[in-house]
């Protein structure tokens, strides 16, 4: 039995970015890279540190399975977004 239970937000940003690239398997660079496009906006603690919420990691997994499944470059991605959300 767990000595407590964590109920965390799925908006909540807690999730460095080697964690991230390991979970979905995507290099950093190519994470960094989709902050700039601005496909995903992790929280920034600091100038450089990423932090990443489950929302996001939900996202990048649809990402990921764009650009490996799919066949499709950041800039077809941000497109496909921008249409699905409104």
């Amino acid at each position: 039995m767990p000595l407590f239970d964590l109920q965390i937000s799925a908006d909540e940003p807690v999730y460095v970015i080697s964690v991230v690239s390991k979970l979905l398997d995507m290099p950093v660079w190519t994470l960094r890279q989709l902050d700039k496009a601005g496909i995903v906006r992790p929280k920034r603690i600091g100038k450089k540190s990423r932090l990443y919420s489950m929302k996001d990691i939900r996202r990048l997994e649809y990402v990921h399975y764009l650009m490996i499944e799919k066949h499709v470059n950041i800039h077809g991605i941000k497109i496909i977004l921008l249409k699905e959300e409104g």
